[in-house]
Parts: C-alpha cells; sequence; structure tokens
C-alpha cells in the first residue's frame, strides 16, 4: 500500500517527536519555561503509530523532539525500529535529529542499535556565539564530541544544521563552511522561519539563500550538485576543490512544497500534515479508544488526504501555528 495526497504526491517520509522536552533554551524556539507541562506517550504507543505508517509506504523515519536523546529508552526505540525493518523487509531508513548535548556517549549504541544517520542542530561554531543562541554555557564542547563521536560511530553521513538568524548568527556563515571541510560533515543552512514562542519573526531576520551564496561564493567558488531525491529539502553545493558539502533548506525564499514527502507526528500524537499547520489530527485519540489498525489506516488516509498544497509563510494573512516546541531538524 502506499500514501498519497490529494495532489498526488507520495508521502514516504515522517518526522516523530518522541518528546518535547529540551536541555537547551535556543533563543528562536522557546522561552524555556521550567513549568511547562509535557504529554509525551509511551514508546511502545509511537512505535505503533510508526508500524502502521510504515504499513502505508514510510520509508523513513526520523527520530526528533524536543531532544529525542533525553527521553528514557531511546536506543531500544531504534532498536524495535530497525527490527520493524527486518521483519517486514522493507528499506526503513531510521535517523534521529538532535542537539547532540548527550551524542558523545550514545553515539555508538544508537549505531549498534541499527540507527542510520544523524543529524545535530548547531547554531554557531565558537562558544560565545552558541551560547548566547542556546543559553546554556557549557553545550559548545559536548556538541562537537558528539559529533565526533557519531563520525566515529559511521553515523553518515552526519549533518549539522545551523538555523541563521540576522544579528545573531550570519557572521557564522564562512567558519561553518571551514568546519564542513576540517570535520567531513555536511552543513546545512536552515532560513528562519516563524516557529518561534516568544519572538516576533518577519523577514528582515531572514538570512536568504541568495545571500547566502552570495558568502560562500566571496570566500570559495561553489559549484552546485544534484539532489539525491526529488523530495530533498536542501540545495546541494561544494566548493571549486570537491571538499565539504553545504546544504540550504529554504524555506521562507524558496519553497519546495511541491515535492514534499512528509507528515509529522507530534509528542502527543497528533499528525501534523505540515510544519505550518494551524490544525492537528489525534491519532493517538483513535488508540485511546481503541482503535484497531484497520481504524488507525482509514483515519491517517483521510488526514493526508487534507494535506496542505503549501505553506504561506510571508504572505498577507499568514496565521503563525500556536504551540510551544517544534523541532525543525530535517
Amino acid at each position: 500500500m502506499s500514501l498519497h495526497d490529494k495532489f498526488g504526491r507520495a508521502i514516504a517520509d515522517l518526522r516523530i517527536s518522541i518528546t518535547d522536552r529540551c536541555n537547551y533554551r535556543c533563543v528562536y524556539c522557546r522561552t524555556g519555561n521550567e513549568g511547562a507541562q509535557y504529554a509525551d506517550l509511551k514508546l511502545d504507543e509511537y512505535l505503533r503509530m510508526v508500524r502502521v505508517l510504515v504499513s502505508l509506504g514510510i520509508e523513513k523515519v526520523r527520530i526528533t523532539g524536543g531532544e529525542p536523546l533525553l527521553r528514557s529508552g531511546v536506543v531500544d526505540f531504534v532498536r524495535k525500529l530497525a527490527e520493524l525493518r527486518t521483519r517486514t523487509g522493507k528499506e526503513l531508513d531510521i535517523a534521529i535529529t538532535t542537539n547532540g548535548h548527550l551524542l558523545a556517549e550514545m553515539a555508538q549504541p544508537l549505531k549498534d542499535a541499527g540507527l542510520n544517520r544523524i543529524t545535530v542542530s548547531m547554531d554557531a561554531v565558537d562558544r560565545e556565539t552558541f551560547a548566547r543562541i542556546t543559553r546554556v554555557s557549557n553545550g559548545f564542547d559536548r556538541v562537537l564530541a558528539g559529533i565526533r563521536a557519531a563520525r566515529r560511530a559511521a553515523l553518515d553521513p552526519v549533518k549539522v544544521n545551523c538555523v541563521l538568524l540576522r544579528g545573531f548568527n550570519e557572521d557564522q556563515i564562512v567558519e561553518f563552511a571551514k568546519f564542513s571541510r576540517d570535520e567531513g560533515v555536511i552543513v546545512r543552512f536552515i532560513e528562519f522561519m516563524p516557529l518561534e514562542e516568544d519572538r516576533v519573526w518577519s523577514p528582515e531576520v531572514v538570512v536568504t539563500l541568495h545571500e547566502i551564496v552570495r558568502t560562500l561564493s566571496a570566500w570559495k567558488p561553489l559549484r552546485p550538485l544534484a539532489p539525491n531525491v526529488a523530495s530533498e529539502t536542501a540545495r546541494r553545493y561544494t566548493f571549486d576543490d570537491g571538499i565539504g558539502e553545504i546544504g540550504i533548506i529554504a524555506p521562507v525564499s524558496h519553497p519546495f512544497c511541491g515535492q514534499c514527502s512528509r507528515i509529522r507526528i507530534t509528542s502527543d500524537g497528533k499528525i501534523r500534515t505540515c510544519l505550518f499547520s494551524l490544525f492537528d489530527h489525534d491519532l493517538y485519540g483513535v488508540m485511546y479508544r481503541g482503535g484497531g489498525d484497520d481504524e488507525m489506516v482509514a483515519f491517517i488516509r483521510s488526514v493526508v488526504e487534507k494535506k496542505e498544497a503549501r505553506h504561506h509563510i510571508g504572505e498577507a494573512g499568514f496565521q503563525q501555528p500556536s504551540r510551544s516546541m517544534v523541532h525543525i531538524g530535517g
């Protein structure tokens, strides 16, 4: 079976948040409210959702948060996903997006459990800027150690995501290019999107794809790389000597909605058909009421049928989704 929306797009990628908790308080993402209430489900409940979605044609599962490595049992969760891959005979790609703070100790166990790939969110390559963005004083060295541990564990390709905000870290663009070349990782710059809890998004804060390319090209000539798949979110580049890879994810200046293959499950078990959806669809509610797999399949199909054609960032009347935390790693 396969899963398609009303625009004919095949839905093959799942992002699933297994917790809203995070040990960082990044300025573009959340206030760090210590009194926040979380509604994480049991890992077996997330696993059942994934199993049903894999039966509908999901080929890639990316585990997100919050910070997923905070979740007790995450290694075993990856192992059960890998067992699902073996049991079904499907080529299920399993990845995690993490802030990297706990990764140094967990990279090899995650690899041994069956994880294919890792993406680390890291918004600066100097300690001072890193601390200013994350509002955590001791994170930089831990994240760097985590990235290197992931490379040793062969969680390749290791990707490092950097959200660019004007006035915060646009001076890091060239430094990240050097980081890609020195550390052997793929660096991906992400245009700032209106996901934040306590900041007012404006287009003036966005460092656009054209600006990033112009800055990099002034440092060292770039050449474009072909996308790996049609639905890939990043525009890919390398340098004239072929060393290092840069991706640019530009949902604001160059939306890629027409090829979107993704749906998301929030930490409280709701389906989100677009990162900027104004409505969630309660898959956990179907399970909680005793719904069987067939009822879950019917519900998922009805939700995917409603998937939006595109987002409307920057357009008149754009309404920002209201929620406390969204992980933007791709």
